[in-house]
């Protein structure tokens, strides 16, 4: 059974010094208790949030995702992008200023544009916008296009010395870079200087056959590179592809109390459900210690501050005071990257994206709105969410959260929201495996991905790929590369009858 008794005492650990109240054996069903609510309002939340029997009529604020601030009135193109409705004028201005931020094309140093340098040297987007398109879900390159800027891989090599053993054990690492390439692979450098090589993404077909006869493909992916630039990788470096997540609802996850979700956790599966979700303990430099991993596909991040800084280096190269890497992913092996100018501007500071940038772009990242449901009381939806609460998937994809009364944003405290997440790590499964162990994830471990939103994936996007690397082609792919802890789920939904399965699918797409 993956987890130990070590993990558990751990988290113990956690839950203590955070002031919550653990269970201490399988048979203590006491809920993990918040410290942020009264007895009456915890009761209160315990009424709300708990799971449904009922599946004749729709619940009450169902449609309600984001709670207050959920956007009513876009289900467009656009309806990733706005800012959450119950957002004051105040925060609505600093909101533009983050979308304007968010959006903005970054350039090679030296430039005219003084504040606008500073890009790369090496990079795989020239903005945050050009990763997550429209606000929503990267995708993988198609075949026929070598285009992967919503899509790059992770780098890593396995720890070799007693240094790199003891910053992987105080969390201040949470993976050791490939020494030449460094923890992200660049497909894209500025004039002057080669990008470190081109992603190669090849596919193998493999039908599964479900009750009734239909036979679906799915796709199992390879991933390697070619045309590199810098000399050979590191023979035991680690591949990890990754699409970029939709940006809707991240300021409500992070308002989350931890002891909701804290509370879900069962790494040695001691309730005997065969569901093991474990928390991901990183170093947060807002916190400047350890705190609870709520975002990116690996839970390797607990804020959305932390998250927004490694991206602007990772992602574009470009310095920012939490993360002040002038080369961005550039490694001390990559003499001519380290010897490009930089876009650091001394009348604006020491950095390429000075305060208050950071800050902006966070505040846009926070407040982007959840689109309301649609069809919640539509029959046909009502029967395929019996199906999602029946076959199991609620033991990860938790419904429903009320926030904590000390969110850092007014507008995020006590909220009800619908987000479908438990925010742990699961075992996925081998199909499913990258081999890559991140912070306390290993290779087959994933969070559980927020639901909310994900049936707009088509018209904000304009396709429909999902999961880590965008292999799923459609929901029922998505569905059927689950094992691991989901392998009885999954099952479950293979052996459902075709008008079952359609209104599973038919529920999903209302979220």
């Amino acid at each position: 059974m993956k987890g130990s008794r070590i993990l558990s005492a751990s988290v113990g650990f956690v839950l203590f010094s955070l002031g919550f109240c653990a269970p201490t054996s399988a048979q203590d069903a006491a809920p993990i208790l918040r410290n942020d609510l009264t007895a009456k309002d915890q009761a209160r939340v315990s009424a709300v949030t708990r799971a449904t029997e009922i599946f004749s009529d729709a619940e009450k604020y169902e449609n309600m995702s984001g709670g207050a601030g959920t956007l009513q009135s876009d289900t467009g193109r656009n309806a990733f992008s706005h800012f959450s409705e119950n957002l004051d004028f105040a925060g609505q201005e600093q909101f533009n200023l983050g979308n304007g931020l968010f959006r903005k094309i970054w350039v090679s140093s030296p430039s005219s544009t003084n504040a606008s340098d500073g890009l790369g040297p090496i990079y795989n987007a020239r903005s945050c916008q050009r990763c997550h398109l429209k606000d929503g879900r990267g995708h993988p390159p198609d075949i026929s296009d070598t285009d992967a800027s919503t899509m790059f891989l992770r780098l890593s090599v396995p720890a070799r010395t007693e240094a790199e053993r003891q910053a992987l054990a105080s969390k201040k690492m949470l993976r050791i870079p490939e020494p030449t390439y460094g923890g992200q692979f660049q497909d894209f450098a500025v004039p002057g200087l080669d990008a470190e090589g081109q992603m190669v993404v090849t596919y193998e077909e493999r039908p599964v056959t479900l009750n009734g006869g239909q036979v679906v493909s799915l796709r199992a992916p390879t991933y390697s590179v070619k045309d590199l630039a810098y000399g050979p990788m590191d023979p035991d470096v680690m591949l990890s592809p990754r699409v970029a997540p939709p940006m809707i609802g991240l300021g409500l996850l992070e308002a989350i109390a931890p002891a909701d979700i804290l509370s879900q956790a069962d790494p040695d599966d001691l309730n005997g459900d065969g569901i093991s979700g474990r928390p991901s303990m990183v170093w947060d430099p807002v916190a400047d210690g350890i705190a609870l991993g709520r975002f990116g596909w690996k839970a390797s991040k607990a804020s959305l501050k932390a998250q927004a800084a490694d991206a602007f280096a990772g992602d574009i190269g470009i310095s920012t005071p939490m993360v002040p890497n002038h080369w961005g992913d550039c490694t001390e092996a990559q003499r001519a990257c380290r010897q490009m100018a930089t876009g650091v501007q001394v009348n604006l500071g020491d950095t390429e994206a000075p305060d208050p940038i950071l800050d902006l772009v966070e505040h846009y990242s926070r407040n982007l709105a959840v689109p309301a449901r649609r069809d919640v009381a539509d029959p046909t939806v009502l029967r395929g969410k019996k199906v999602f609460y029946e076959s199991g998937c609620v033991a990860c994809h938790t419904p429903k959260y009320v926030t904590s009364r000390n969110a850092d944003q007014p507008e995020h405290r006590f909220q009800l929201i619908w987000p479908y997440t438990d925010l742990l790590l699961h075992d996925m499964g081998e199909g499913l495996s990258d081999h890559r162990p991140v912070g306390d994830a290993q290779g087959q471990e994933w969070r559980t991905p927020p639901l909310w939103g994900i049936g707009l994936t088509e018209v904000v996007s304009g396709h429909t790929f999902f999961l880590h690397d965008g292999r799923a082609r459609n929901l029922l792919e998505a569905i059927l590369w689950h094992g691991g802890e989901a392998q009885a789920a999954r099952d479950k939904v293979v052996e459902l009858s075709l008008e079952d399965r359609n209104a599973l699918i038919q529920f999903l797409e209302s979220l």
